[in-house]
């Protein structure tokens, strides 16, 4: 199922405030569900800025070092950039290769919602998992991913009577990222069956993508937006992840 830029997807949206750790201009979907915005505000860690939500506060134009930074700071403050663009090239180079992942690969987008939510859970990354998940709770959406699906890959069950590409997408994520950090010979060979070279590489720079992510959220502490509800249970809640 593609969606084109024209009809943003609620996940891509809830996504860029991933991207972007704190979005100059708050993007809160109209409607959501009370069950995901009821949970208690826990107070903020004290290296926390309670704007930005991370330990950095938001750039400002007056940060930018030259003109060319300045035009990044403007292009990418429509959308919704933060923190990153505390290193101008560097956010326009990852927004560019967030969007292609997006809305250009071959992957498609409830396939590619499916591999960044197995990214979340082998890396356990609450605020990554929360916002791909929640866009399935907001009133009037359907979430493209089936909860049959998301609830194998949430809880780490075995993977067992799903699609060959589900089922691929999820063994290889759980290889790549999980303890082992190593896909076998057998997992991406049959990946590489149903998806042919282009769309492969386009897996592995999903989940890479995300897992870079993650690593500026646990360096900048990135927190979850005020009464937000966490979804990803605690790894110690639940079995190891098992492949099919």
């Amino acid at each position: 199922m593609s969606l084109s830029k024209g009809a943003l997807p609620a996940a891509f949206g809830l996504a860029l405030s991933v991207l972007c750790l704190g979005p100059l201009k708050a993007q809160e979907p109209a409607h959501r569900a009370p069950a995901a915005v009821e949970a208690p505000e826990a107070p903020l860690p004290p290296d926390v800025d309670p704007v930005s939500r991370n330990r950095l506060p938001l750039p400002t134009r007056a940060d930018m070092a030259d003109d060319g930074e300045r035009a990044i700071f403007d292009e990418m403050a429509k959308r919704a950039a933060a923190t990153r663009l505390y290193s101008p090239q560097v956010a326009k180079a990852l927004d560019d290769a967030h969007g292609y992942e997006k809305f250009n690969a071959a992957l498609g987008s409830r396939l590619l919602q499916i591999a960044v939510l197995v990214t979340a859970r082998e890396i356990d990354s609450q605020f990554e998992w929360t916002q791909w998940e929640e866009h399935g709770l907001l009133t009037g959406q359907k979430s493209l991913v089936e909860p049959a699906i998301m609830n194998t890959i949430k809880y780490c069950k075995p993977v067992v009577g799903l699609g060959p590409k589900e089922t691929v997408i999820i063994n290889f994520g759980r290889e790549l990222l999980g303890p082992r950090k190593k896909v076998s010979s057998q997992t991406f060979a049959e990946a590489l069956r149903l998806f042919g070279r282009r769309t492969t590489v386009d897996l592995v720079e999903v989940m890479a993508l995300y897992q870079a992510t993650a690593t500026e959220l646990n360096a900048f502490d990135g927190q979850l937006r005020p009464g937000q509800t966490p979804l990803l249970p605690p790894r110690s809640t639940i079995p190891a992840c098992q492949n099919s």
